[in-house]
């Protein structure tokens, strides 16, 4: 009898051992998304690796040699963190090929075959058999059409995205939305496929951000799965990209959209666009690709006017516990121009001070709260404003100033444009050499030399303008430049 009750003691003690490993290893899983972010971790580590721990060694079992080389090298640092700080300092990580896992392979796909994404097409029956419908296996997606606040900013683009989803044809294919961040380009994308979904409940859609292709493409790459990864892409009656400027400068990834973008554009099927650029702008990105985008309807959200600033700012207000005057509202709307985050973050940053401290929410407290917000987030100038006067003045256009252009007038205006950007914003040489075609820190601070050279001796410059020859001194160029931007 005593052998028995020592066996089941033993057997207990076990798997109790076992339950604790399990937490450890899922404690473990729950470190490294929240460090890599859960979009990564579904697509890398969810039911794609296996964790096991033994004497303060972390082994992270996955299928094949290139699938660890590529996980040691993207993440072994956030993989290492999360488990120190789960098992302690001294834990050590390794990636190994887990046969265990090759086998099990064979019988399974990974996470994002076997369970579409929130907003992927599933098969579901019918009485006609088995068809194609979108569905949310998780959170929906939450913007739509009826929070998106219309002004004369970004009018056109949202009666584009309404032509797509109320026409029987789209009129345009692609949609590409271009604009600053934090204008509402991927609320229009989602208010597009949310709407879609409700207007259209068997279409077959899906929306994804550039950086999510392009992981996804890898990973089938890696794991001979392509067939099932282009199945899934093309397949949709609507694709909707988000910030498709992350493909520049990976080739394989762009060829991939191409044929991808050929195989949806000749079934007739639609293609929504986004991009902080328009698409002559986006540097290192393929001729086919830039000519598929301008095929279609290319538009820009322009940063929001007063009108449309304020409107904005009553919604978010709506949802706030105390109530917002019309004065403050007003207050925020004129100080903060730049994107519609900020307008958000400042609404949002009042009401939570004022709720914490009690107070009513008056023009002096908001004043008083935003004062280095506003010092910090908003410039007196913007590089849009810089952009827009100078090509107006020299008579190119925006897209030549962020060209490899290098002729007598084009150079003159990207110089006087990056001497501004220098001048009136806080933007650093490598932010303005970015916006500005995609050039160095050098460049940038080789031109304002070169314009605070020429304003020095008050050099007397020509260029070509719409109307022939022009002739101004660099003073006179700077002080009309800086009326027109302020």
């Amino acid at each position: 009898m005593q052998g028995i009750v020592k066996e089941d003691i033993r057997t207990s003690t076990k798997c109790v051992e076992v339950r604790s490993k399990e937490n450890v290893i899922s404690a473990i899983n729950e470190a490294i998304a929240e460090k890599i972010g859960q979009q990564k971790f579904r697509i890398w580590f969810k039911n794609s690796t296996r964790l096991t721990l033994s004497d303060g060694l972390l082994k992270i079992g996955v299928i094949n040699p290139f699938i660890a080389s590529w996980l040691e090298s993207h993440f072994s640092k956030q993989v290492t963190e999360s488990a120190r700080a789960v098992v302690g300092a001294s834990c050590q990580v390794s990636f190994i090929v887990d046969p265990q896992l090759c086998d099990s392979h064979k019988a399974a796909t990974f996470d994002w075959q076997a369970k579409p994404a929130m907003n992927s097409p599933v098969a579901v029956e019918s009485g006609r058999g088995i068809t194609q419908r979108p569905t949310y296996a998780g959170q929906k997606l939450k913007l739509t059409f009826d929070t998106f606040v219309v002004g004369q900013s970004n009018e056109l683009a949202y009666n584009a995205a309404k032509a797509v989803i109320n026409d029987k044809q789209s009129p345009f294919n692609p949609l590409f939305i271009h604009g600053g961040y934090g204008l509402g380009k991927t609320h229009l994308l989602q208010g597009i496929c949310t709407e879609l979904h409700r207007t259209k409940p068997t279409a077959n859609w899906l929306y994804m951000s550039a950086e999510d292709f392009a992981n996804q493409f890898v990973l089938a790459l890696k794991t001979r799965k392509l067939d099932a990864f282009r199945s899934r892409i093309r397949q949709t009656d609507l694709l909707a990209i988000d910030d498709i400027h992350f493909l520049a400068s990976k080739p394989a990834t762009q060829e991939e959209f191409l044929h991808t973008f050929n195989t949806l554009d000749l079934g007739g099927r639609q293609v929504i666009l986004a991009s902080d650029s328009h698409p002559k702008m986006i540097t290192q990105i393929s001729e086919k690709l830039i000519s598929r985008f301008v095929s279609g309807m290319v538009v820009k959200i322009d940063q929001p006017d007063f009108k449309t600033r304020c409107e904005i700012c009553r919604q978010y207000a709506r949802g706030m516990k105390k109530p917002i005057s019309e004065d403050v509202i007003a207050y925020v709307a004129e100080h903060l121009r730049s994107n519609i985050r900020e307008l958000q973050g400042a609404i949002l940053k009042i009401a939570a001070f004022a709720s914490l401290q009690n107070a009513k929410i008056g023009l002096g407290l908001a004043q008083e709260i935003l004062a280095e917000h506003i010092g910090r987030c908003d410039p007196m100038v913007h590089i849009s404003d810089i952009e827009s006067a100078v090509a107006d003045f020299f008579g190119v256009s925006s897209s030549a100033l962020h060209s490899s252009k290098k002729d007598r007038t084009v150079s003159l205006a990207r110089h006087f444009s990056m001497y501004l950007a220098r001048k009136h914003t806080k933007m650093s040489s490598s932010e303005i050499g970015r916006l500005l075609g995609d050039k160095n820190h050098a460049t940038v601070l080789m031109a304002c030399k070169k314009v605070e050279e020429q304003l020095s001796r008050n050099a007397q410059l020509n260029w070509q303008g719409p109307t022939g020859n022009r002739v101004a001194n660099a003073t006179t160029i700077l002080e009309q430049l800086e009326k027109s931007i302020r």
